[in-house]
């Protein structure tokens, strides 16, 4: 369910003061790079810190990809990768670097030539490369794992930064772990890294130990302390293991930091990164506090979430601010009231500034009189207030059973029908064949209401596929599939899959998922019950002698037709 357009409205207290905002104000495009004003620059470290995320290694063409929706998106400087640390790597790297126009593409080295060498080789023929080189400074490193003194680490920082500026003008430095360095010692080191050419100057929150007040504090011990620190753009990269990554961040940009560091969807080691569309939006939102902006297209930030989640497979959880699938939703009655009557009383941006849609108001237990009004207003129907009463008793004692209450759940609550159904078919058996070079087909048994089985078969680009098409002609129940997707709920050989899935038939949304140790089994279960709901809806009998085959006759599988009765292009490839 949408909610009502934002109307334009004065803003009484003035359009700086936030928090007493009325409407919301379409968010103005951002400063150019070259415009001379003032802004923070967004250094998208998706391909290289993020992809250090268990789970999240991309393929060159994948990177690629991701990179050029980096661009479209905005972001200023791409570290594209770590060269040497595999061929794969630097082939990845080098892509980027030859084939995405307008960020700076970064490759990161570690303080030793071959490293740096290997990065410049890799990003050579980008329009504006970068070799960002980083060595770690704090005593924890400096003992245990470089098992280096302070004097080594300073004539390392001067002959390797001067190394990196021989082959490029752009170079970055980062002091690993500067959070946990002592402040002194921090400095001689940054300054000696300007002296040696460095153009950025990167204050890393290695471990996500820091917190804003002590970070903002240290940028500012820096830039009092540090002779030069002019000459270098001061940037930040924050991990967010305490939660506060993109508050430190911010912290950082207060005490004068130009540079965030950060990824889509705050992916990355551990438990993660900066959160680039979070900090984005906080700056650009909050933007009467910050007084500074990004050069980021917002409208491009849901789809870019959506590409990365696509590419390495990890799901962004509901609650996930700006591009989270509950960011923009609404389920408290009192909030939904509000959002009727404006949206900014519960929004404090617009969906369509961050590229979604619109705002959604979830039906459920939660949710009052006047949201319920206008769903059955938007789906058509009209009451008097008695019927209407009635109506909202029947959908509050439905949705203390039900997660989310839908539109075929509304039409059963009017037509009287909101008891339990016996379901119209249940499964018997199934069968489903692929493999490399094989075609898919799979064959379904299904027990009619008159205790009648019935086998149908079909093929398909998946096995998942062919099983769906072989219930819809089994059936005679074709519904546009609009999601399936299948998360691990347990773990180790006999861990448990659950399937969702998501159909539209006849305008309305229908919801089904099951568990099963065996995947295609759950999307079985969770596609028949999926289905068994649409049943539930449709006045008449079926007619089985039409919809079916009885399982009694011979079935050769080979001679299976490859016709589609439908096209499920969520389940094509699953299984």
């Amino acid at each position: 369910m949408e909610s009502q357009p934002r109307p334009e409205q004065p803003d009484p207290q003035g359009a700086g003061n936030g928090a007493n905002r009325v409407a919301i104000p379409e968010q103005p495009d951002p400063p150019r790079a070259d415009s001379g004003v003032d802004r923070v620059l967004i250094f998208d470290t998706t391909l290289r810190d993020g992809e250090q995320s268990p789970g999240a290694s991309m393929g060159m063409e994948a990177k690629v990809e991701l990179a050029q929706a980096l661009a479209d998106l905005g972001a200023d400087i791409i570290e594209a990768g770590f060269p040497i640390a595999s061929q794969g790597d630097f082939e990845a790297v080098r892509a980027v670097a030859r084939t995405v126009e307008g960020p700076v593409i970064a490759g990161l080295a570690r303080t030793f030539q071959a490293d740096i060498e290997r990065a410049w080789e890799a990003i050579r023929d980008a329009a504006r490369p970068r070799i960002h080189v980083f060595l770690a400074t704090s005593e924890i490193h400096r003992d245990f794992k470089l098992k280096m003194a302070c004097s080594e680490i300073v004539r390392r920082t001067a002959a390797e930064v001067e190394r990196a500026r021989e082959l490029c003008d752009d170079v970055e430095f980062s002091p690993e772990d500067a959070s946990r360095t002592e402040p002194e010692f921090l400095a001689e080191v940054v300054e000696v890294a300007i002296d040696a050419g460095a153009t950025t100057i990167n204050i890393p929150d290695t471990v996500g130990y820091a917190v804003p007040g002590q970070f903002a504090s240290l940028i500012r011990y820096l830039k009092h302390h540090v002779t030069g620190i002019d000459r270098a753009v001061i940037s930040v990269h924050c991990h967010n293991d305490l939660g506060l990554a993109v508050a430190n961040s911010l912290a950082a940009v207060r005490a004068g930091a130009r540079q965030i560091e950060c990824t889509i969807n705050g992916i990355g080691e551990r438990a993660g990164n900066c959160s680039l569309e979070e900090v984005v939006m906080a700056m650009r939102t909050r933007h009467d506090f910050f007084g500074i902006d990004t050069g980021i297209q917002g409208a491009k930030l849901f789809p870019t979430s959506q590409l990365l989640t696509k590419l390495t497979g990890l799901e962004v959880q509901r609650n996930k601010a700006i591009v989270g699938a509950n960011a923009f939703a609404h389920e408290a009655g009192i909030h939904q009231h509000g959002m009727l009557m404006n949206a900014a009383t519960y929004e404090i941006m617009r969906p369509e500034d961050v590229g979604v849609d619109h705002s959604r108001l979830v039906l459920g237990k939660h949710s009052g009189r006047h949201a319920f009004r206008r769903r059955l207003e938007d789906l058509g129907h009209s009451f008097d207030d008695e019927t209407l009463e009635s109506l909202f008793e029947d959908f509050k004692s439905l949705a203390d059973k039900k997660k989310e209450i839908f539109d075929s759940d509304i039409d059963a609550l009017i037509e009287g029908n909101v008891e339990e159904f016996e379901p119209h078919w249940i499964l018997e058996g199934f069968q489903a064949v692929a493999g490399a070079g094989l075609q898919h087909f799979a064959s379904v048994d299904l027990r009619d209401p008159e205790g009648r089985v019935h086998r149908e078969a079909a093929c398909g680009e998946g096995p998942i596929d062919s099983v769906f098409k072989a219930i819809q002609r089994l059936t005679g129940v074709t519904a546009h599939l609009r999601d399936y997707r299948v998360n691990s709920v347990s773990i180790g050989k006999d861990a448990q899959g659950e399937a969702q899935i998501e159909v539209e038939y006849a305008g309305k949304t229908y919801r089904g998922r099951a568990v099963s140790t065996d995947i295609i089994d759950a999307s079985v279960r969770a596609y028949l019950s999926v289905i068994n709901g649409i049943a539930n809806r449709i006045v008449g009998p079926v007619d089985w002698k039409a919809a079916a085959i009885p399982v009694d006759v011979s079935d050769d599988v080979a001679t299976i037709s490859s016709e589609a009765t439908a096209d499920n292009p969520a389940a094509k490839g699953a299984g």
